[in-house]
């Protein structure tokens, strides 16, 4: 009688359907797990990239960068007075407390670049592209900012009115004016 009750419980319509709710997620359990492995696995860190270029507290002084490929490069608190970035991709780059005196950057690009507590002065900015960059800290004193793009980048209000003063120009590149980038009145 036992038997024929257990069996008749195991044909049921109800445990049949819960039998393939539970198969059905088990099976999708399996198939996430599968992918998170798969991600988890293929996935390289940002932070720990191969290519990535260090040049963190280290004496750059006049060295010429000129047309070089420097994006996501690191140069924390670098020696770079009078180095040459003329035409540079430094997008994305980070460049905190570098010290910049008088180094040329006309026509690089800075876009998405990390420059926060940087010295700039007197340096050479003209059509330089700092879009989305993060220039707090970060001094400009008598710095040719001509053509620079400076649209939704991150930089002091005090940095800004000075920077106004001497904005002049329209961007090669972005076709942008350094006054309307830096958004002067």
């Amino acid at each position: 009688m036992r038997f024929a009750n257990q069996k008749a419980l195991w044909a049921s319509p109800t445990l049949k359907a819960m039998q393939k709710l539970l198969l059905r997620l088990l099976s999708l359990i399996l198939v996430l797990s599968l992918a998170c492995l798969w991600v988890m696995l293929s996935a390289k860190s940002a932070l720990a990239q191969a290519n990535t270029i260090n040049y963190s507290n280290t004496n750059l002084e006049n060295r010429d960068f000129s047309n070089t490929d420097l994006v996501g490069g690191v140069f924390v608190a670098a020696e770079m007075r009078g180095a040459n970035f003329q035409e540079a991709d430094l997008s994305n780059a980070i460049l905190t407390k570098g010290v910049l005196l008088k180094a040329n950057m006309s026509g690089s690009n800075l876009s998405g670049a990390l420059i926060d507590s940087a010295t700039l002065n007197g340096a050479k900015l003209t059509n330089a592209i700092f879009q989305e960059a993060i220039l707090t800290g970060s001094r400009f004193y008598d710095a040719d900012i001509t053509g620079a793009d400076f649209t939704d980048a991150l930089i002091d209000r005090y940095e800004v009115a000075q920077l106004c003063e001497r904005a002049s120009g329209v961007n090669p590149v972005t076709g942008v004016s350094t006054r309307e980038s830096l958004g002067c009145r």
